[in-house]
């Protein structure tokens, strides 16, 4: 078998008209922007490991991050940049936390800062920011219900969308502020240069990201790093008292995520000491308040394939663990068996982490027979 040098492709393969280069690439294999890693160029490394019979058949790759106060003290997989996406929707509504402390319920304000599932009370909170004149101000994308029991027909509808309660209070907060909500999706609306001042709140006056983009719900989203993503959290674990949104969030999980979500299960476990937030394409933030940390900690999670909350769930476990927090077990596989990476928690806490399994004992071994032949004793499944 011979090898031979692949030679690199010719960026300008598609040809593509003049008004559409602002808008598509100029090759299927991309173009390297400076300063930007494509996903080839990070140090994603493996972060759970799925084994039958103790082979090995999938691997969830990621990077986990981090930090204590502004300090970043451990990070595996390596400091990738990514997007905020809807982890960061609690930085949006601080803009607005003043104007909605006292005109909002405790409800409507768990709602603001939601990824929801679109079910029946996510919908009925969100709906009641805003009259019913005001409805059509709102410009989520058309959507159905995350989650659906039984048979179940929808049609496709603005307030199912998972940032429906969201969209509601920024239209609310620009009324209360006396700005326009004509365009409050844009990136020239008060509305973003509000969230980009928070964000330098967290991470410096002299913060830049280097990519804007629009999110799935239409809001703008900014680059970021996992480990600036991470001190954005920490950030909220030291400054809790500030506003609402951590109690807003303690006292309704349900309504931030919604059923057999991962935040809202995280928030219903840690007794009021930890808020955690879902984002899109594989993000899970969590802020923890904990005695070693008295400068808040916050932990990020970016799964490198996009959203998996099974494996994510293992993770969070794993590292809500070593903490003293407990988290259950994730429902079972079928015929495998979940492993974490080592690397996923800073060095002096690895010996806690080898005392959580992932399984359960009351488990059925299904990845194996129960019995023995001359094939299994010699480690041969037929």
């Amino acid at each position: 078998m011979t090898s031979s040098k692949v030679s690199l492709p010719d960026t300008k393969a598609v040809s593509t008209d003049t008004k559409n280069t602002i808008n598509y690439p100029n090759s299927p294999f991309g173009e390297q922007i400076p300063g930007i890693p494509t996903g080839r160029d990070v140090e994603w490394q493996p972060l759970v490991d799925y084994r039958r019979n103790g082979v090995s058949e999938n691997t969830i790759h990621g990077a986990v991050a981090w930090c204590a106060g502004h300090e970043p003290f451990h990070s595996f997989g390596g400091n990738v940049l990514c997007y905020g996406r809807s982890m960061m929707k609690l930085f949006y509504m601080k803009v607005f936390a003043q104007e909605l402390a006292a005109s909002t319920s405790w409800q409507q304000k768990a709602i603001s800062v939601a990824s929801h599932n679109g079910s029946a009370e996510h919908v009925e909170a969100a709906q009641s920011l805003l009259s019913e004149g005001e409805w059509g101000l709102m410009q989520t994308p058309l959507d159905l219900p995350l989650v659906q029991f039984g048979r179940q027909v929808r049609r496709p509808r603005r307030w199912f969308n998972n940032s429906s309660g969201h969209h509601a209070a920024i239209l609310l907060g620009c009324r209360l502020k006396n700005w326009s909500r004509v365009g409050y999706t844009l990136p020239n609306h008060e509305v973003f240069k509000g969230y980009q001042r928070i964000v330098r709140e967290n991470l410096g006056a002299d913060w830049q990201p280097l990519r804007v983009a629009r999110d799935g719900d239409g809001l703008p989203t900014v680059s970021m790093t996992v480990t600036e993503l991470a001190q954005c959290y920490a950030g909220l674990a030291a400054r809790k008292d500030e506003d609402w949104i951590w109690e807003a969030m303690i006292r309704h999980p349900d309504l931030v995520g919604g059923f057999n979500r991962l935040d809202t299960t995280i928030m219903k476990s840690c007794r009021g000491q930890v808020i955690a937030k879902e984002g899109a394409d594989g993000l899970l933030g969590m802020a923890i308040q904990h005695p070693d940390f008295p400068n808040g900690l916050g932990v990020v999670i970016k799964i490198a394939s996009g959203w998996n909350p099974q494996a994510t769930w293992y993770l969070a476990r794993g590292i809500l663990g070593v903490l003293g927090f407990e988290l259950r077990n994730p429902y079972p596989l079928r015929r495998q068996k979940a492993f974490l990476v080592p690397g996923i928690v800073p060095p002096a806490l690895l010996q806690k982490l080898e005392q959580i399994p992932t399984w359960d004992d009351w488990d059925p071994d299904h990845d194996r027979w129960y019995f023995n032949t001359d094939e299994t004793r010699q480690g041969v499944q037929l």
